[in-house]
């Protein structure tokens, strides 16, 4: 038992990218910014939203495209266009190529991924699929629609989530308020803006930490499972 339970897996996070960019862009990002030491300690998935972009992208110029959408909105973020969709999408990529131990985001992606467990909670979201277990909330905030917002917050948050915020990020004050509805939330703050930060020693140390205690959880998993799978021997034979 103790060489099959031992060896452990990586965390497995599902992660969504920013509005008008692409997994790709996400995927650069993180590995042009994270350190080795972080990066052979997480296996990430990065799909493209289900909507091109249906306007001019903030990363034209700096990244190529295409570019995607998770849904639209209009200018004070209070209405949705495509979220329903966006929500199942999502639900597909899980089932697909799940099962994932968290959700991480960025900017529209870490707001949706900081919804999205009070949505599954409601069973307005991810009804398929198995409970979010823990988040990585980059540049995040709270949906502004109010119907959304109502069954995304009506709850605590309790699931383990780690939120990084910039000290000149727009969304700074956005992401203050998602915390308030974190049970016991990991900050990470760090002097960029609305970016992909790098690590100081201090953030770096949270992040390794948050890692470890995810593949504490998934080798305590383990082991359960092989118990069981020795019991079930037992039983036949």
């Amino acid at each position: 038992m103790g060489s099959e339970a031992g060896i452990v897996r990586k965390p497995r996070f599902l992660g969504l990218h920013g509005f008008r960019t692409s997994g790709a862009i996400l995927k650069t990002q993180i590995e042009t910014k994270w350190p080795k030491s972080v990066l052979e300690k997480i296996d990430i998935v990065y799909p493209d939203a289900p909507f091109p972009a249906q306007g001019k992208s903030d990363v034209e110029g700096i990244f190529d495209p295409p570019y995607y959408e998770w849904f639209q909105f209009n200018k004070e973020f209070t209405t949705y266009t495509n979220f329903d969709e966006c929500l199942a999408y999502i639900e597909d990529i899980i089932i697909k190529q799940g099962p994932f131990d968290g959700l991480l985001g960025f900017s529209q992606g870490a707001i949706l991924s900081g919804g999205l467990p009070g949505l599954q909670a409601k069973g307005m979201a991810l009804t398929k699929v198995p409970q979010i277990k823990n988040l990585i909330i980059i540049g995040g905030a709270k949906f502004k629609n109010v119907t959304v917002a109502e069954n995304a917050y009506s709850s605590p948050i309790h699931c383990p989530s780690l939120h990084f915020l910039g000290e000149n990020d727009f969304l700074k004050p956005y992401g203050l308020e998602l915390l308030e509805s974190c049970v016991d939330p990991v900050v990470i703050h760090h002097p960029k803006g609305h970016t992909i930060p790098r690590f100081d020693e201090s953030g770096l140390k949270m992040m390794l930490s948050f890692l470890e205690r995810i593949e504490k959880d998934i080798l305590s998993e383990q082991e359960k499972d092989v118990c069981y799978k020795e019991e079930e021997n037992v039983v036949e034979a």
